[in-house]
This record gives C-alpha cells, sequence and structure tokens, in this order.
C-alpha cells in the first residue's frame, strides 16, 4: 500500500499571539482619529484586557477545530510590570491570569527579569506553561542558590552541551513544528539577572538550532522572540529556513489603522521568506494569524491581522459640533472594520480579575497623598519649551533625598535616570494609585553609596551622551540624569570628556543653601536607584563607588509618596539643577 504524500493544506496553523501585555489586565483607554465628511473627529473608548482576549481565543480554538487547523497561543515576553496589579501582588495575579488564557508558551522578557532570579522562579512555580530562554546560559549558576532556575521543568533554557535552544515540539498534521524561545542579549545591560547567568548571542543560538532542528528532519520552525522588530528583521535575514517569527519588546503595532490614526505597516511581514508577526502593547489587541505552511516548512500562505476589542460604546469629539449624523457614521465604521471586534468577555476570567485582584487597587484610588496646583510635565530631555528637562523627576530625586536623610543615611544628592520616571502628573488630588500604577510603577530598591569627584563628572556625560546620542552608541534617552543636591552644566558642543564644565554641590548651614564646585579628587555621597547604582545605561562609571549599600525598608516608589504626603501640595519651585545645552538649545 502505497501511502500519499501530505498536501500543503494539511499543514495549517491558526495562531493567536500578544506581547508586552506589562499587567494590563483590565480594558485599555484608547484613542483613535477619524475623518468623516471633511471633519475630524477624536474617538475615546476601551480595548483589550484579559477577559475580551479570553473570550476571542475561544472561539479561535473552536475555529481552528472546525477548520481542521493546528491552534497554538504564544506570547511574546513582558508580561511583568507596568500596572498596580503588579506593584501590588508581585507577579502572582500574571500566572493566575495568563493560566487561565491557556498560552502555549511565552518567552522570557527583560522585565520578567528586572529583579533578578526569585519572581522568575515563583513565576515559573506557578504557570502551567512553558517559559522559553533558548539563549539563557545557566550552566555556571550556582546549584546552592536559593532561587536556582537550572533544572526548573517550566523553563526551556540553553542546552550547555550542544549550545542550542531547548525546543517545544508541538503536532501540526502528520509533522511536528518546533518552537523556540530566543529573548535579548543584553539582558545585563537592560535588566537585573543574577550575576551567575549569562545571555548568549541571540543569533548564533538560533542559527545552531534550526540547524539542528533541520537535520533532525523538524521543518515547520516558530521563533518565539523578544528582540523587537528591528532585531527580528536581522534575525530572519541572518538564519536561514525560520517558518514564522512571533516577536515583542518593541511595542509594535503591525497592520494598516491609518484610518483610525494609528500605524500602516504590513502584519506578517516576510524577511528572507519568514514572516514576522507582532501585536502591540498591554493587551490592547490580540493577534489572529491564519497560516499555511509547505512540507518544508515554507509559508505558502498568511491572512489574518491584530484585532481590537472595543466597548459598545464610545465618546466623539470635533473642534467643530459633533452631530447624531456622526456617531452613525462612525459606528457604521467600527462595525465594518475588519480588524475592530467588540467587548464579549470571558466571564470566568472577568470574575477573577473582579473579585480577586481589583478591590485592592480600588482602595489606593482612593487614597490621596497630596495636590498638584498645576500640571508638571514629564519629558526625558531638555528642550527649548522645557529647557530643564521634566517637571516630576526632579521631585523625585528630591524624594529619594529628602527620605534617605530621615532614614539617617548622611548623603550630599540624589540622581535619577528619566526613565525611571514613566508619566507626567496632572493638576489636581495625587492617588497612591496614581503614583504606584502610572508615575513609578517599577518597584525598584533605593541605594546609598560614595564616589569620587572625578567619577561624578564621568557618569553624568556619559549618561547624557548615550540619551543624546552624541556617543557612538546611544542608550536611550531614558538614561538622561535629574538630580537634586548636585547641580550640572553641560555643553555638548565641547570635546568628549570635557562636556560638564561646571558641577557643584549643595551645602546647607543655618537654613541657608549654598552651591561649592565638586572637587574631583574629594569623596561624596550619594542615592540612586538599584538600577542605575548596577551602572547600566551609560553609568558605568557609578561602579566605581568606594562601597555601596541597599536602604533597607525604602524604594523608589515609596520615597516619593512618603514625602509628598508629608508635603500635601507640591507647590514649590525647585531650582534648576539641570543645565543642558547642545546643538539645538539656545547657549549657556
Amino acid at each position: 500500500m502505497t501511502t500519499a504524500h501530505p498536501t500543503v493544506a494539511q499543514y495549517k496553523l491558526k495562531l493567536a499571539h500578544i506581547n508586552d501585555t506589562h499587567s494590563h489586565f483590565d480594558a485599555n483607554r484608547i484613542q483613535f482619529t477619524l475623518f468623516q465628511q471633511q471633519k475630524e473627529l477624536t474617538l475615546y473608548s476601551h480595548t483589550g484586557g484579559y477577559a475580551r482576549i479570553g473570550y476571542q481565543l475561544n472561539q479561535a480554538r473552536a475555529d481552528a477545530v472546525n477548520n481542521q487547523q493546528t491552534f497554538l497561543f504564544l506570547h511574546g515576553g513582558d508580561s511583568f510590570q507596568g500596572t498596580l496589579y503588579f506593584n501590588e501582588f508581585k507577579g502572582k495575579a500574571n500566572s493566575d491570569l495568563l493560566n487561565m488564557l491557556k498560552p502555549d508558551a511565552m518567552v522570557l522578557g527583560n522585565h520578567e527579569i528586572d529583579a533578578g532570579n526569585e519572581p522568575v522562579l515563583d513565576f515559573l512555580n506557578d504557570i502551567k506553561f512553558p517559559l522559553l530562554a533558548g539563549n539563557m546560559d545557566l550552566s555556571q549558576e550556582c546549584p546552592k542558590k536559593r532561587a536556582r532556575l537550572n533544572g526548573h521543568p517550566n523553563l526551556f533554557d540553553l542546552n550547555p552541551q550542544t549550545q542550542t535552544a531547548k525546543v517545544l515540539l508541538k503536532p501540526l498534521g502528520d509533522k511536528q513544528v518546533a518552537i523556540i524561545g530566543i529573548t535579548l542579549d543584553q539582558m545585563a545591560e537592560i535588566a537585573g539577572p543574577d550575576e551567575d547567568i549569562n545571555f548568549i548571542n541571540a543569533i548564533e543560538t538560533t542559527k545552531r538550532t534550526v540547524k539542528l532542528l533541520k537535520t533532525s528532519g523538524i521543518d515547520h520552525i516558530v521563533v518565539l522572540s523578544h528582540l523587537g522588530l528591528d532585531q527580528d528583521k536581522v534575525l530572519a535575514q541572518e538564519v536561514d529556513h525560520i517558518s514564522v517569527i512571533v516577536g515583542g519588546h518593541s511595542h509594535t503595532l503591525q497592520g494598516d489603522f491609518k484610518d483610525l490614526g494609528l500605524s500602516n505597516m504590513p502584519y506578517g511581514e516576510r524577511v528572507n521568506g519568514t514572516a514576522i508577526l507582532h501585536a502591540g502593547k498591554y493587551a490592547e489587541t490580540l493577534g489572529l494569524a491564519d497560516i499555511e505552511f509547505d512540507a518544508q516548512g515554507q509559508v505558502t500562505s498568511l491572512s489574518g491581522g491584530n484585532y481590537f476589542m472595543l466597548d459598545q460604546q464610545f465618546i466623539l469629539q470635533s473642534s467643530n459640533d459633533v452631530s447624531p449624523e456622526d456617531y452613525l457614521n462612525v459606528r457604521h465604521v467600527l462595525e465594518s472594520h475588519p480588524f475592530i471586534l467588540f467587548d464579549e468577555e470571558d466571564p470566568c476570567i472577568q470574575a477573577r480579575i473582579s473579585q480577586r485582584y481589583r478591590p485592592s487597587l480600588d482602595a489606593m484610588n482612593n487614597k490621596i497623598l497630596a495636590f498638584v496646583p498645576r500640571n508638571l510635565i514629564h519629558t526625558r530631555l531638555p528642550s527649548k519649551a522645557l529647557p530643564h528637562g521634566s517637571e516630576i523627576a526632579p521631585w523625585v530625586s528630591r524624594s529619594m533625598y529628602q527620605e534617605t536623610l530621615e532614614s539617617g543615611i548622611e548623603i550630599d544628592f540624589a540622581l535619577h535616570n528619566a526613565g525611571g520616571v514613566r508619566q507626567s502628573l496632572d493638576k489636581g488630588e495625587v492617588s497612591l494609585a496614581e503614583v504606584l500604577g502610572r508615575i513609578l510603577p517599577f518597584d525598584i530598591p533605593l541605594v546609598a553609596y560614595e564616589i569620587q569627584g572625578k567619577y561624578l563628572f564621568q557618569l553624568l556625560e556619559s549618561a547624557i551622551n548615550g540619551a543624546t546620542n552624541n556617543s557612538v552608541i546611544g542608550t536611550g534617552a531614558g538614561s538622561f540624569p535629574y538630580t537634586y543636591g548636585l547641580k550640572y552644566f553641560y555643553d555638548g558642543k565641547q570635546q568628549l570628556g570635557q562636556r560638564i564644565i561646571k558641577l557643584e554641590i549643595l551645602r546647607t548651614n543655618a537654613g541657608v543653601n549654598t552651591w561649592l564646585d565638586v572637587d574631583p579628587n574629594s569623596f561624596y555621597k550619594g542615592v540612586s536607584s538599584s538600577y542605575t547604582a548596577s551602572g547600566k545605561e551609560g553609568y558605568h562609571a557609578i561602579l566605581q563607588a568606594t562601597w555601596s549599600k541597599d536602604i533597607e525598608g525604602l524604594s523608589l516608589p515609596q520615597a516619593f509618596t512618603q514625602f509628598i504626603s508629608k508635603m500635601q501640595t507640591l507647590d514649590e519651585t525647585i531650582e534648576p539643577q539641570v543645565h543642558y545645552t547642545s546643538h539645538h538649545l539656545t547657549p549657556l
């Protein structure tokens, strides 16, 4: 009896995917811009969230069965951080609610490992699906450490013997589809992995793994990536025979949404024959792709896209009057849009969120800390409109300074990076939820240290150069430094190594403030977040500190909430301590 060769139609996959959800379990506020009859309309609604995603996943699973498709649901990493849910429940809500969504796999994102191994181990112990990190080398991990990851059954890390990723295999017709998890190999620079963990080259690891799979007769290969879209394109170009890359990290919304005032880029963009899929951010959309492969693993067809899941009701605004006809026209646009679904929810997931997790958040919303008499704008870099930069970051730095002093630790200054502050602070009452959920969502410990003056010059210049791309390799605007008790003058037109043209330290005597020049040979005591104090993002000179120690019981958001609770109102003017000049700003 002769066995017929499988046809292309046998290798059918329905793929659902999300990424960079960052603890956004509730529906998120969304804004669209639409043009109707030469009138610009702004639409406000809510989209996504885990209960709505759960409902659509149930529909997609049923459709896959009816259409004789294999079904996969993948998460592209960065479930952690981002909202009050994470701040309050430290990843327990993440694992619980992800288990209810039933992913087939998730790749390790950088925010999963912000605080080292221990939160990752807790997550691994709770989840009912594998966590993939195929270029995570645990071969040097201390066997006696308390939060040891090596050998965990839910973790698919690097095989140190073959230097290839451990692979998840799933059935696909009469063949198997391999899922490889690859994450950022710069993890030590942007996150907080334990020192005995290494992340090896993402491209080379993938290349070796794909080669091993192909020689084993496995041709259908999905890379679940937390590298970002640009690096996914490089990966696809450098490594042949990848069928599909499902990505995250860059918060990229693929698809043509120009009619809604959003992005316009191809969904499932092909590079070197590999289809690349990303699904935006914050659980606002769900990616759904119908894919067919040939027997060699090549994608022969791909359809689908990222789907918004909107409220039935919405708000319209315009500079002109909004008419009933405008509402009818917009509703027709939404209902006929191919990538808009509506707000059906999985009742079990919604009940879990409402009953187990939301009551704690409601209590935080009701706790008012202080009053802000005007908007405090957060911008990472100075500009012509804001020549001294962020208006909220100096308050954060001041809170670090004041609360460290009140804890009994003597310091001279506070130093914090712009990226540690996430949002502006609007005029009005400031709740605990506002601080912990939006302004300072990362619960980062504070560190006191002593450092020689010459290294203060170096670290400030290096951080600013990286933030403003004056260096060969920029670190991103988030590295820009904000201070209290340390006043600096930076001129980007000067030669490297000479751009901090003046640096002063605050001295207070009998209530009188005096600014004195920093002596390069003298020693000064500072406080920073543990992230900055670890020397990341241009702050490597801080590692020259003569000593450093964690401040017990004081984190970045704790310092700020304690400080503004005592202030009651943020109506003072903080003397500018950031004086920045480059070719595009007014000279000093």
